[in-house]
């Protein structure tokens, strides 16, 4: 099978499309015909190497977390699914055309794979900050780094729990986040004093990594209620930095309960065919992106 594939950390260009084994589904596993691959900010973080220290990989190593595709092996003791089924869900090397998923739920009726693979890791994150922050329905959630895959994740549930949403991005993504029921700003110069003529801020998510712990520490007034995916120097300034995963089914379970609703919908930016993952991640890295980017195999 194809696999995208790095023995090196480094830049975009350490990535390679290569033949390698098939895996195969262990118990308590299913392996998938990948039809689309999530790409996500970890992704990248790992092929550079930045979580090394606390979560060491061998190399060579695949790439990947996300997966939508079509079910061709059952693990002993999994119920519930049969080959041909097709499932969206979260495993290991997952931009490649099999991979084995320890997470999965069956795609909505509607939901294309592409559409799919964009939601189990971004949706797991998204309810995980939310909870670590302690915001709830009332308060107001200020987004640093609104418009992306997690950020579109974290402003439909934070509307769908009466949460009010503060988000900050790019001048072109207003709009989009307006029409997710944010309070939308820009960043860059006085965006700190922007936010404030917005309202209160109780609790705040940097999503980004874009250097804005400290205003965001000023605007709520307590680093209890600030949570980094992002900014590996959160801890500095008494803040949480979240990177360890909470219930990925539970996260599979709310992600087809809001879209069955139609509470959610996180839009497929760019899709890109698995032999150009290099492009994928410098456009990724590159930030700005309004909803998902995803691998097509």
């Amino acid at each position: 099978m194809k696999k995208v594939s790095f023995a090196e950390f480094g830049g975009p260009d350490v990535l390679h499309l290569i033949d390698a084994d098939e895996p195969h589904a262990g118990p308590g596993r299913i392996r998938v015909a990948v039809r689309a691959a999530g790409v996500n900010a970890f992704d990248w973080r790992v092929r550079e190497g930045q979580f090394q220290g606390a979560h060491p990989i061998e190399l060579p190593s695949g790439l990947g977390l996300d997966a939508a595709g079509v079910v061709d092996e059952v693990g002993e003791g999994v119920e519930g699914v049969e080959v041909g089924d097709p499932v969206f869900g979260e495993g290991a090397s997952t931009y490649a055309e099999f991979a084995v998923l320890s997470a999965w739920a069956r795609m909505p009726e509607g939901l294309t794979f592409e559409e799919a693979a964009g939601y189990p890791s971004v949706m797991e994150t998204a309810l995980r900050v939310i909870g670590e922050t302690g915001v709830r329905a009332g308060q107001t959630l200020l987004v640093s780094g609104a418009s992306g895959g997690v950020g579109s994740a974290v402003l439909q549930i934070a509307r769908d729990r009466g949460i009010t949403v503060i988000g900050t991005a790019g001048a072109d993504n207003q709009d989009y986040l307006r029409g997710l029921g944010a309070l939308a700003t820009t960043y860059g110069a006085g965006w700190a004093e922007r936010v404030r003529r917005l309202g209160r801020v109780d609790a705040a998510l940097d999503l980004a990594g874009s250097g804005v712990i400290r205003e965001l520490v000023e605007l709520t007034g307590d680093p209890q209620r600030v949570v980094s995916i992002a900014d590996l120097g959160a801890r500095e300034f008494g803040v949480r930095f979240s990177g360890v995963a909470g219930s990925v089914p539970d996260a599979l379970a709310e992600t087809v309960r809001l879209l069955s609703r139609g509470r959610l919908h996180i839009p497929v930016e760019k899709s890109y065919p698995l032999a150009e993952a290099a492009a994928a991640h410098i456009d990724s890295q590159a930030g700005h992106t309004r909803g998902r980017r995803v691998l097509i195999v």
